[in-house]
């Protein structure tokens, strides 16, 4: 049997030592510190995230628990809950934006085969939910009188459904905000919904070759230049070609607005597009597509640490919410990499009972309920006492 060490250091091998040190020196993360290092702070909180820690006493305590398995994860020892606050607190949330993205670079060069569009074109959807924070703890997040919030602002890639990209800003600020910020290769079909409507930033997009489909607010102004033929089956009542905008504005360019009926609902479903080509149906998937980064949302909040803290500053706060985000794309990795059909909160249920289980990683995943295979010596003393 080959030797393994915990399957919490099998999954901290995702992650280079030396690439991550090199992001340390980069943001100057460790400018102040005495003892505990960036490396430290890093696997307490992904400790807290996937082994589902409640507070900063049950992180430190679980890790202390495990002292003599710390060494396989490059800590020397547990952290005081004082050291850990604050690191947290004062040690920059960029160093680990930059190991998201990093991590997630790793992920999709692995996953890459795996496709589950089944277009050439990069299909990703754009969209952002609250955060809620209570106002009294979380003052420098005003969003309402009594309420507190942040805004996670995030792209989400449909080859493996893997989060992309991601922003943290106050309650306050608008998603077009952000959205008008980000950039995209041409050739990309953009998802989102009516709260990204910017007829300038649709304009944009199209000179960028940027394909978008979202849906079409019932008091817009339009022209109708074209009807199109639409197709006997699949519920689609009208396919337009159109100009967007009143007399006294208009976009250039010609844009496409589909009526699809949808089961169970009154009303059809208005959509916009730049994409000229593809048919009703095929334009209907992609929208229903987007219904995936709402199940992203959901999963984050009810799996991982996004809705507790450990701490109320606002570089706590996004360290915490940059690492449950690190978390996300191991744990999606590993459902890809899984034969096994694993559902997330299955995976994560059991992963946390695991984490300092020396086996091998990629075997349990396959074989969750099958008991590990003896040590040799153990199973020449177990055949002894058999024939004894």
């Amino acid at each position: 049997m080959r030797p393994v060490c915990s399957m919490f250091s099998q999954l901290l091998q995702m992650f280079s030592r030396v690439e991550f040190e090199q992001l340390v020196r980069k943001h100057k993360a460790e400018r102040h510190a005495r003892g505990f290092t960036c490396w430290g702070q890093f696997v307490a909180m992904l400790f807290y995230q996937v082994g589902q820690a409640q507070s900063l006493r049950e992180i430190c305590g679980g890790l202390a628990c495990c002292e003599g398995k710390l060494r396989h994860l490059g800590v020397r020892e547990a952290p005081r809950r004082s050291t850990l606050a604050y690191a947290n607190k004062h040690r920059s949330w960029e160093l680990y934006q930059s190991v998201f993205q990093s991590l997630y670079q790793r992920c999709q060069q692995e996953t890459g085969k795996l496709r589950r569009w089944r277009f050439r074109n990069p299909l990703i959807s754009l969209d952002a939910t609250l955060i809620d924070l209570c106002a009294s703890l979380y003052d420098w997040a005003q969003y309402q009188r009594t309420k507190g919030a942040v805004k996670l602002h995030l792209l989400l890639d449909h080859q493996g459904y893997l989060p992309r990209f991601a922003v943290i800003t106050e309650g306050k600020v608008p998603e077009l905000v952000v959205a008008r910020k980000l950039h995209f290769e041409p050739g990309t079909i953009l998802v989102m919904d009516r709260g990204y409507v910017d007829y300038a930033w649709y304009e944009r997009l199209t000179e960028q070759g940027v394909f978008f489909v979202t849906r079409l607010r019932c008091d817009a102004n339009f022209q109708v230049q074209e009807e199109r033929p639409v197709p006997q089956r699949g519920g689609t009542r009208c396919d337009q070609i159109i100009h967007l905008g009143s007399h006294w504005y208009q976009e250039k360019h010609l844009l496409r607005r589909l009526e699809v009926e949808i089961p169970d609902q009154p009303e059809p479903l208005v959509l916009l597009t730049h994409h000229l080509q593809f048919g009703p149906t095929t334009l209907a998937s992609i929208y229903r597509e987007r219904w995936q980064i709402e199940v992203f949302f959901r999963a984050l909040k009810q799996n991982l640490r996004v809705k507790s803290f450990v701490g109320t500053s606002a570089n706590a706060l996004k360290t915490q919410i940059w690492i449950a985000l690190i978390a996300m794309l191991l744990l999606k990795y590993l459902q890809l990499r899984a034969r096994r059909g694993w559902s997330l909160s299955n995976l994560v249920a059991l992963l946390r009972h695991q984490l300092f289980v020396y086996r091998d990683l990629w075997t349990w995943l396959e074989q969750p309920f099958e008991p590990p295979p003896l040590p040799v010596g153990a199973q020449a003393t177990q055949l002894a006492l058999t024939w004894a």
